[in-house]
């Protein structure tokens, strides 16, 4: 099991979301194929077959735990999965 995998079931989990660091979220982000756009502290990612858009903002270096709550749900909604994607 690598690294995001780990992580991709501590975020489905939901016991934890006070405690994501944004870094690793933002790379989790990245792994599911998500293009990043940063403005300011503003992180914002699109990706064309998902019609919401995910802007967040990190609260020193953490995430804040509705965005992690938003990130479960699109996961969840569009069956997002690594696809052998983690290193």
């Amino acid at each position: 099991m690598g690294k995001y995998d780990k992580f991709l079931i501590k975020i489905l989990r939901g016991t934890s979301d006070a405690n994501i660091l944004f870094s690793e979220l933002c790379n989790l982000m990245k792994v599911f194929g998500f293009d990043e756009r940063i403005r300011g502290d503003h992180h914002i990612f699109t990706k064309n077959d998902i019609e919401e858009i995910l802007n967040l903002q990190p609260i020193g270096s953490k995430s804040k735990p509705y965005q992690v709550k938003q990130i479960r749900k699109i996961i969840l909604k569009y069956k997002l999965n690594l696809g052998g994607n983690d290193e």
